[in-house]
C-alpha cells in the first residue's frame, strides 16, 4: 500500500491538554496485541470498538473521555498506542512532515491486525473501528478487507475517493465544514462513490461551522463546537449500535 503524504497544519490545531485530567477515569492501560492500549468497558462484551487516534496519540484526555462514553453503551473499547509512545505533541521540534515519515498510517494499518486478533481471542464477535484525522486512514484500510464489521471516519486525513471504491463494510463519514484536509467538496465525492455501492450501508454528514479535529479537540468554551462534538459522538455511537449489536 503506497500513501502519498501531504500535510496541513490543521492536523496540529488545538492540541490536547494532557494534564487536564478531563478523561480516562473509567478505564485503564494494558497491553493488547503487543501495544499499550487504553481500555474501557465490560471485559466480557462480545462487541468491541477500536478508536484510532489522531497525531496526538492515545493519551489525549478527550479521546479517552469519548472511549468511556462508548464503553458506557456496552462496548469493550480499545484505544491503541499505534504511535508507539511518540505522538506529535504541541511545540514538537520536528515538523509534522518529518514526524509522519516514521508514523505513516500504513504502519498503523499493519499494527491494528494483531490487536484485532487479540480481541477475537477474547471471544469478541463483532468489531467496529473509529478513526480521527490520521486514524481515519488506518480505519478505511481496515474496512477494505473486512477486518472490522463497521467503520466511522471523523474529519479524515490522507483518505481519497479511491478508498471509498474499495470499502467492504458499513461506513459513516463525519466531516467538518472548515477543513482543508477533507473539505466538504471532497466529502461529497466520498458520498457519491459510496452511493454507487448500494450493497454498502453508508452515512455521510458535514457539520456546519466547525473545523478539522473538532470531535476530539474542541474548545470547551465554544458552545457550538461542544454541541457539534456531542452530536458527532451520538452519530458515531448510533452507527456502531446499528451495525455491531
Amino acid at each position: 500500500m503506497i500513501i502519498i503524504i501531504s500535510i496541513s497544519m490543521e492536523c496540529c490545531d488545538n492540541p490536547p491538554n494532557y494534564l487536564s485530567g478531563a478523561g480516562g477515569e473509567d478505564g485503564h492501560v494494558q497491553q493488547l496485541g503487543g501495544f499499550n492500549c487504553y481500555i474501557s468497558g465490560p471485559a466480557h462484551s462480545t462487541q468491541a470498538v477500536l478508536l484510532v487516534s489522531d497525531v496526538f496519540g492515545y493519551e489525549a484526555p478527550k479521546l479517552r473521555k469519548l472511549a468511556d462514553k462508548v464503553a458506557a453503551a456496552g462496548f469493550y473499547v480499545v484505544v491503541p498506542d499505534f504511535l508507539r509512545g511518540d505522538p506529535h505533541i504541541a511545540n514538537d521540534e520536528r515538523p509534522l512532515e518529518e514526524w509522519i515519515k516514521n508514523h505513516g498510517p500504513d504502519q498503523g494499518f499493519e499494527d491494528a491486525k494483531p490487536v484485532i486478533e487479540a480481541l477475537k481471542s477474547k471471544c469478541v464477535t463483532t468489531i467496529g473501528a473509529v478513526g480521527f484525522c490520521w486514524g481515519a486512514k488506518v480505519v478505511v484500510e481496515l474496512s477494505k478487507y473486512a477486518y472490522v464489521q463497521a467503520a466511522v471516519l471523523l474529519h479524515p486525513s490522507f483518505v481519497a475517493v479511491d478508498d471509498m471504491h474499495a470499502v467492504k463494510v458499513p461506513i459513516s463519514i463525519l466531516g467538518a465544514e472548515i477543513d482543508r484536509r477533507s473539505p466538504p467538496e471532497l466529502v461529497k465525492q466520498f458520498e457519491m462513490a459510496l452511493n454507487a455501492k448500494p450493497e454498502i450501508d453508508a452515512f455521510v454528514k458535514i457539520f456546519p461551522g466547525v473545523a478539522h479535529g473538532w470531535s476530539v479537540r474542541y474548545n470547551d468554551e465554544d458552545k457550538l463546537a461542544v454541541k457539534s462534538a456531542e452530536e458527532s459522538h451520538q452519530d458515531m455511537l448510533g452507527w456502531l449500535e446499528k451495525h455491531l449489536k
